[in-house]
């Protein structure tokens, strides 16, 4: 299964009162990476006519993260079904290959225009192997 990663430096405004990375934080790059992912793998003219928008979030945090730290974020589309796609995303420390947080997000496919959900037709689904 084909992963998409970015890399990010973990910033001060990342942490919280207990000196580590907020939960909020995560869920925030686990949104990121998924549209990272969707602008490098589409042109323009299909993000003009279709959006992503979240059905649930299910996320495991296994071990803290700190500022400046170096986190890798890796994600990859597993299922599709109708119109839902099911997306797993890992967080992991580079200097340890530690995985920090786990997500699988279930996003829906919308048309721009209509605001309504639309098929995932085998022509989307080959851009994300």
């Amino acid at each position: 299964m084909n992963h998409f990663q970015s890399e990010i430096t973990v910033p001060a405004s990342a942490i919280d009162n207990l000196k580590h990375v907020n939960n909020v934080v995560y869920l925030q790059w686990v949104q990121d990476v998924a549209e990272q992912h969707w602008n490098e793998s589409t042109d323009s003219a299909l993000r003009e006519k279709l959006a992503w928008v979240v059905v649930n979030h299910f996320i495991e945090y296994k071990a803290p993260a700190f500022e400046k730290e170096v986190l890798i974020l890796k994600t990859r589309v597993e299922k599709y079904s109708g119109v839902t796609s099911e997306r797993h995303t890992e967080i992991i420390r580079k200097a340890d290959n530690k995985l920090l947080a786990k997500a699988k997000t279930l996003w829906c496919l919308l048309d721009i225009t209509t605001g309504k959900p639309m098929r995932i037709t085998k022509d989307l689904i080959v851009l994300f192997p």
